[in-house]
């Protein structure tokens, strides 16, 4: 029995919305056949946006989308990929698949849907084979209102206001893909080029340094000692893989037994020394908190599913996929003082995604589900949760068995999200809640007696969340009996 305290009268700031942000890259089957089909096709769309994942995507609230990558943003030029679609350049995708990218998809069309998400865009700028004049030209053009040479070129091409553009991201992964570069090259380069992200007008970026590649610390400490006064945000990247090594097999995403199951929820879990180490650093530059931590690369990374494209990271999505989405998001919402955005990849048939398509037919994945489950948190308080969490031992080795996160809307309900990592053990919980009068309690869970299990094209709803009927108000308390390797959300009113 777990012996956990919530007092609804302690809040410790907003979880931010900003925190449930997604990621589209020009990668495999995401963006072309995921998201945008063409107005042309049979596939029933809305200006060449597939309808079902418009539709499905709507649904989650989704505040921020970032684009064009990853690693093909620093391969990418953006006045190639505007005006007529039959003039546009065509080039290589040399970072996934080595196949021809005709740039049909470009800056209009993908502000157009983030128009029709309702949700904001995050752009990544070209570093890494691009110049400082052409990323000034780009936030110009999208931005600028008045006369000048980019506004009337957007004008000409169809836009005559000017978008709004709150995020920009000063290269991708400039310490790999984006360049190879030192921190200490990059950090000065980070300092030439965010200079001339300008705003204009009423238009306010908030601007995204470069940052570390999982743990290194190195990195962080140049990046805010150099250019902490210039950023509004520095990025993490950091992807859970089962075997924690990117070289050889990382693992299928469906065929796995327990000892994979424990080390991928091993790995999950090393995302809070992330945190805590990368804050701790920029602590000493930046005490106030002002920077905010960008965790816009995260997720679950396997092998591709066998007969797929290997430069495509298409795979599929199970029951332990939806434990590594809860549990990152309780993370992230423990450290939200600091952490200030993340963006999961990715948003359409890559990576961990949200859904899958195959022709017509597009399935929600379990990482949807909790993402779906999760939204409650959005712009609601933070609680201070105590509780001792049991250990969940395998072999030699032991994680906390449960994680959990805990807010208050402004309406007043508390949302209690609850992870049980283990495979096989059911827990009970019994908390004590302070400052809570009402006395009912609804729930929905996400759970599987196959840890193997996954949604297909035949059968979308095998892992789909249900009500929850293991929880229950008794004196002032509430009880929750947790099944093996399960997502709770309870709603408290």
């Amino acid at each position: 029995m777990i012996k956990m305290h919530i007092n609804k009268q302690q809040t410790h700031g907003t979880i931010s919305r900003y925190l449930y942000g997604q990621f589209a890259e020009h990668l495999g089957r995401c963006i072309y056949e995921g998201i945008w089909v063409g107005e042309d096709s049979p596939i029933p769309n809305t200006e060449g946006y597939r309808n079902d994942v418009l539709k499905a995507l709507q649904n989650l609230n989704i505040p921020v989308l970032r684009w064009p990558g990853g690693c093909f943003a620093d391969e990418y030029h953006w006045m190639d990929c505007i005006g007529p679609k039959s003039k546009r350049a065509r080039m290589i995708n040399n970072h996934w698949g080595g196949v021809e990218e005709n740039n049909h998809f470009g800056t209009h069309e993908f502000l157009r849907l983030c128009e029709l998400l309702q949700t904001e865009p995050y752009i990544s700028g070209n570093v890494g084979s691009g110049t400082v004049r052409e990323m000034q030209q780009w936030v110009e053009y999208m931005t600028l209102d008045g006369e000048s040479p980019m506004a009337s070129l957007r004008k000409e091409n169809g836009r005559e206001e000017p978008w709004k553009l709150p995020f920009f991201g000063v290269g991708n992964e400039n310490w790999g893909c984006g360049g190879n570069m030192r921190p200490e090259y990059y950090a000065d380069l980070y300092r030439h080029y965010s200079t001339y992200v300008r705003n204009y007008g009423g238009n306010r970026i908030y601007k995204i340094a470069c940052g570390p590649n999982t743990a290194d610390y190195h990195w962080t400490e140049v990046l805010m000692r150099e250019a902490a006064g210039l950023m509004d945000g520095l990025s993490l990247h950091y992807y859970t893989l089962p075997t924690g090594e990117w070289s050889g097999s990382k693992g299928s995403a469906t065929e796995y037994g327990v000892d994979a199951w424990f080390s991928t929820m091993k790995n999950t879990l090393y995302m809070e020394e992330l945190i805590v180490k990368h804050s701790k650093i920029m602590d000493k530059y930046d005490p106030e908190g002002r920077v905010g931590l960008i965790i816009d690369e995260w997720g679950s990374w396997y092998d591709v599913e066998p007969g797929t494209n290997p430069g495509f990271l298409y795979q599929q999505n199970t029951l332990r996929d939806a434990l590594i989405a809860g549990t990152n998001l309780n993370i992230f919402h423990k450290y939200s003082q600091r952490v200030k955005m993340a963006n999961i990849a990715q948003v359409v048939n890559v990576l961990q995604a949200m859904v899958l398509t195959e022709g017509d037919q597009m399935l929600l994945t379990p990482t949807y589900h909790v993402f779906h489950m999760y939204k409650v948190h959005q712009d609601a308080e933070l609680l201070d949760v105590s509780f001792d969490s049991p250990m969940y031992k395998h072999g030699a080795e032991m994680i906390p068995q449960i994680n959990m996160s805990a807010s208050v809307d402004a309406n007043g309900v508390i949302h209690l999200s609850i992870c049980n990592l283990h495979h096989a053990e059911s827990v009970s919980v019994r908390c004590l809640l302070e400052g809570v009068e009402d006395k009912q309690v609804t729930g929905t869970i996400l759970a599987h007696s196959s840890l193997n299990a996954h949604n297909t094209f035949q059968h979308p709803n095998e892992v789909a969340p249900v009500t929850f009927t293991g929880a229950k108000l008794e004196e002032g308390e509430l009880i929750v009996e947790l099944p093996p390797a399960s997502v709770v959300v309870l709603d408290l009113k």
